[in-house]
């Protein structure tokens, strides 16, 4: 629980917890083997070898041309509730800290970082601040929601709170774990004092919301 004096710092992340990453890279990987996004199935494994995706570099030739040629960070799905959730969590007073490893290659730092700020903008998701980095465990946050077993088990030895947002492939990682948005908010809420409400005005619309906060207007 976070001392009284200072917010309460939720790190967010963003691939397969706001952003479906799965729905855009699919779309690449499709295009890549001349095959319909259909005929791939679900993703099983956090390495897509069920795609046909051979080893690492074969994985990082196809993400660098959804980030370079597709421009796909600026067009991913958002995943259902992401934005309505986190601005009732702003609300409530928690202070939303993005944290992503968008930048892990020595290319396109640029155009990742724009892209990525561009879809919080447009689909209206609020934060504080933003990371990009690696090691999520360098970042100070009194409780983190992320979806990749490598990172939660990091942050966990570290002796952090974090919520696994539910997925094929980090079955076997225990609790607390949510399958959707408002069990993350009812997990962060229960680790707050004064807990969040349900709803809140503007909530319905996170993107006309953010866009009168971004424009001085009131919501």
């Amino acid at each position: 629980m976070s001392a009284p004096d200072r917010e309460f710092i939720f790190g967010v992340d963003l691939d397969g917890v706001c952003a479906d990453y799965t729905a855009g890279f699919r779309e690449v990987v499709a295009a890549d083997k001349g095959v319909t996004p259909d005929s791939l199935g679900p993703q099983l494994g956090w390495d897509y070898k069920e795609w046909g995706v051979s080893d690492r570099a074969d994985f990082e030739r196809l993400h660098r041309r959804a980030v370079m040629d597709d421009r796909m960070f600026r067009d991913l799905p958002m995943v259902d509730g992401a934005a309505e959730a986190l601005w009732r969590l702003s609300d409530a007073g928690v202070w939303i800290r993005i944290i992503t490893h968008r930048i892990q290659s020595n290319w396109g730092h640029a155009v990742a970082v724009a892209d990525t700020v561009h879809w919080l903008d447009s689909v209206g998701i609020p934060y504080r601040d933003i990371c990009f980095l690696g090691q999520k465990p360098q970042v100070e946050a009194d409780a983190y929601v992320d979806d990749a077993p490598h990172n939660i088990t990091a942050l966990r030895s570290a002796g952090n709170q974090v919520i696994v947002f539910d997925t094929e492939y980090n079955q076997g990682l225990a609790g607390p774990r949510a399958v959707d948005w408002l069990q993350v908010e009812a997990l962060v809420g229960g680790m707050l004092d004064h807990g969040v409400q349900t709803q809140l005005p503007g909530v319905d619309d996170p993107a006309g919301r953010l866009h009168n906060r971004l424009s001085g207007g009131a919501g």
